[in-house]
């Protein structure tokens, strides 16, 4: 009788595909370009889907609320459960990883985020089905943040490993290039068929292309990926246990601390994340702004001063330390937070102010927030720990932060945006403050 584990499974699969290509090298630029790549069509589709939360789903789908103001509210909640689902996600493609292998995890993921993604492109408003509109909002929505669980694929981690002592900064930026590409593509969309649509025709179908485009990446960068997964350079990776999946609540058990630490150092980058893209769309477009489409414009600008200064961040933390640059990005966020009320509220011209420096100084602070303390955890438990930290970090930091701004800023006015940026600060410099007092007390033993 022929049992299960008699067939192949995809980790065989991978091991002869990386066996075919022992003579190939594969170049930190080829794995780079990867990891763009990857994190391009992640962005650009939790862009889509962020840019349509202001100006289609409130609406589409919750037309039946009060006010526009309220309908934001609803469409905000909704974009939340995708933070929410994460991490569930993370804790069942591990299984999947652990179980199949690295292929398998990722073509499930990325067809499932893709899936997801495009199916609301066929999402009917709630004057056509009613409530099920907004059910079947948050059932694509849930999907997309439980694929998003499956497509942490280590070639992030693959890139750190294969950077020399000196340019490790640089190294840890090159994903985050992903957030202000993804965002342009997705604003430069959005801004196209906003401005050269009847507002009508834009409600009725414009707004659909870009999720359909959000597809036809993820499948761009699938492709991609599994080139990388399957080469030797990740295989003898996998060999010395720096990219296998671990059990995640082992990982839990063994390094709970470190995960929850980690969270909380890029918290500073991830609240501001929103706070230049999301929720002053929201406020320009709710309060009669600018346009909307001319402001998406201002915002693909901003979005190339940011990648500007991602890079700038590699650059400076490999002569200060990447500790010393988030201690940097932290307090530059702090003092921002001062003059955040006084542009929102300052008309058109300091709006695209605001944005413009809001990028330059969250460059600075997210080029080098991810994985900022993964040397904490044991090699065995490296991808798994890293990996789980991002998940809650995204949640602590930015899950809720489009919801929480825009009702700060309605409830009690908009000088609480700026306490809402100094918490953020304050959370990452007590971080930063408790792992180097952890790292000491480490040493002294």
């Amino acid at each position: 009788m022929v049992t299960m584990s008699a067939y192949p499974t995809s980790a065989d699969f991978e091991r002869d595909a990386r066996r075919m290509h022992d003579d190939t090298q594969v170049s930190a630029g080829n794995i780079a370009m990867g990891v763009i790549i990857g994190r391009t069509s992640e962005f650009f589709g939790f862009f889509v889907y962020g840019i349509a939360s202001v100006l289609v789903f409130p609406r589409l789908v919750f037309g039946f609320a009060a006010d526009p103001l309220t309908a934001t509210f609803y469409s905000f909640g909704v974009f939340a459960l995708a933070f929410l689902a994460r991490p569930v996600g993370s804790v069942f493609f591990m299984w999947v990883d652990h179980t199949y292998g690295r292929g398998t995890k990722l073509t499930i993921a990325l067809f499932l985020l893709g899936g997801s993604t495009a199916s609301i492109a066929f999402l009917p408003g709630y004057a056509t089905v009613g409530i099920w509109s907004v059910l079947l909002l948050a059932l694509f929505r849930l999907g997309q943040g439980f694929a998003l669980g499956g497509v942490w694929d280590g070639l992030a981690s693959l890139l750190a490993l294969n950077a020399p002592a000196n340019r490790r900064g640089w190294y840890a930026m090159i994903p985050q290039l992903g957030a202000p590409l993804g965002f342009a593509l997705a604003s430069g969309l959005f801004g196209y068929f906003y401005v050269n649509l009847s507002d009508a025709d834009f409600l009725s179908w414009g707004w659909r292309y870009p999720f359909f485009v959000a597809f036809a990446v993820n499948v761009v960068a699938l492709f991609a990926r599994l080139r990388l997964v399957a080469s030797k350079e990740f295989g003898s990776a996998l060999d010395r246990d720096e990219l296998q999946a671990a059990p995640v609540l082992e990982t839990l058990r063994v390094h709970g601390r470190d995960v929850l630490l980690g969270a909380f150092v890029p918290l500073a980058s991830f609240a501001m994340f929103h706070l230049v893209t999301i929720f002053p769309l929201s406020w320009v477009y709710l309060n009669n702004g600018q346009s909307a489409g001319d402001f998406l414009f201002v915002q693909i600008a901003g979005a190339a001063v940011g990648a500007g200064t991602i890079v700038l961040s590699g650059l400076l933390a490999d002569r200060i330390g990447r500790r010393g640059q988030l201690l940097i990005g932290a307090i530059a966020i702090a003092i921002f937070s001062f003059a955040t009320p006084f542009w929102l509220e300052a008309g058109a011209g300091a709006q695209d102010a605001y944005i413009i420096v809001g990028f330059g100084i969250l460059g600075l602070s997210f080029g080098q927030a991810s994985g900022s303390v993964s040397f904490r955890f044991a090699r065995a438990y490296r991808y798994t720990g890293a990996a789980f930290t991002s998940d809650l970090a995204w949640l602590v930091g930015a899950g809720f932060a489009p919801l929480v701004a825009l009702g700060l800023a309605t409830e009690f006015g908009i000088f609480f945006i700026g306490g809402y940026l100094i918490s953020g600060a304050i959370c990452t410099l007590l971080a930063l403050t408790l792992s180097r007092a952890l790292d000491m007390q480490g040493d002294s033993n």
